[in-house]
């Protein structure tokens, strides 16, 4: 325990000092500038995912070489090295906007490389397909591996939004999952949120928002759990990806172009009705929080009650920003995809 906070501490103060450095470097060079779609007002330098990055990777390299049965039965090395591409289309995405083809392609190579090596999740509905049971859960588990990676990167609009929710999946899924690896991701993120909390000092950019949401597919895929508890796990990603899945529904519902630049989440609208930043990442936060908690002491039972109270409050969500009168669904004239 004392090796796991000495290098988790290692992390922590490794990631605050990157992306402080980092904010220096990028201011003027890598900037945010506000457009009718953002929820800042001033110009931002991103890019900051770096910094947690390059922190959880010097913290995992020296337990590796120093304490080498720390991190024994955990995801292997290897397995990081493969997000080492998202990362980097990530930072030429951040300061030059790239084909979304390119972009997907890696981000299936990287979904294709982790289901290889761990194997698909399970699909049991599968099973009556026979012979085509295996072909087809490779396939959805790839498709839903992508699909988080671009929903982490859509809810990333806010300050402290996604590091702080992700904080507490990661260490949910540290002790839930067995992977004590996690807790350095943990720690990384707590010290760049010192730089991320609202009022936001720099971004984390595409690198990192992608990263993140490739991180905790991983975790869910190399779980070593029964497939009641896999599939319990899945819960906690429900409050940012309930409101990701929500909007792509609605926007699909409504015929909108889904990959036309846009604000109209909730987490977005709950912002322009005059909720402030911290306060929209503190509910987010909070209600996974609440989410783990119940999973821990209730079991996989909580995972249902999860997803019914996921629905009602998007429902609730809904219903109040309907009687705002300040909200705006303004959608951006160009492709991209949101900050």
């Amino acid at each position: 325990m004392t090796l796991q906070l000495t290098f988790a501490a290692m992390a922590l103060v490794t990631s605050g000092i990157s992306v402080g450095m980092l904010r220096r470097f990028f201011i003027g060079l890598l900037m945010d500038i506000p457009n009718e779609r953002s929820s800042h007002t001033r110009p931002t330098p991103r890019g900051g995912g770096l910094g947690f990055i390059m922190a959880f990777a010097v913290a995992m390299a020296l337990a590796q070489r120093y304490a080498p049965g720390l991190l024994v039965g955990t995801i292997a090395p290897q397995t990081w090295l493969a997000l080492v591409p998202l990362a980097l289309i990530g930072v030429i995405d951040d300061w030059r906007n790239l084909p979304s083809a390119v972009r997907y392609l890696v981000q299936l190579g990287t979904a294709w490389y982790v289901v290889s090596g761990y194997g698909a999740f399970t699909f049991p509905w599968l099973d009556q397909l026979g012979s085509l049971a295996g072909p087809l859960a490779f396939v959805i588990s790839v498709i839903c591996f992508t699909a988080l990676i671009n929903f982490y990167n859509f809810m990333d609009g806010l300050d402290g939004l996604v590091a702080g929710v992700s904080a507490v999946q990661l260490a949910f899924l540290a002790l839930w999952c067995q992977q004590p690896v996690l807790w350095l991701w943990v720690a990384a993120l707590v010290g760049f949120l010192f730089w991320n909390w609202s009022p936001a000092k720099i971004f984390m950019g595409d690198a990192g928002s992608t990263i993140l949401g490739a991180v905790v597919a991983t975790a869910l895929m190399t779980q070593p759990n029964s497939f009641e508890q896999s599939w319990a796990s899945v819960a906690i990603l429900l409050p940012l990806i309930g409101d990701a899945v929500y909007t792509l529904a609605r926007r699909l519902s409504r015929g909108e172009n889904i990959f036309q630049a846009h604000r109209s989440h909730i987490y977005q609208r709950l912002h322009q009705a005059g909720w402030p930043h911290g306060q929209v990442a503190g509910l987010y936060i909070g209600a996974t929080l609440a989410i783990a908690f119940g999973l821990w002491q209730f079991g996989t039972g909580a995972a249902w009650v999860s997803l019914g109270a996921t629905l009602l409050a998007l429902v609730a969500g809904e219903l109040y920003l309907s009687l705002s009168p300040k909200v705006n669904t303004y959608i951006a004239p160009r492709l991209a995809s949101e900050d």
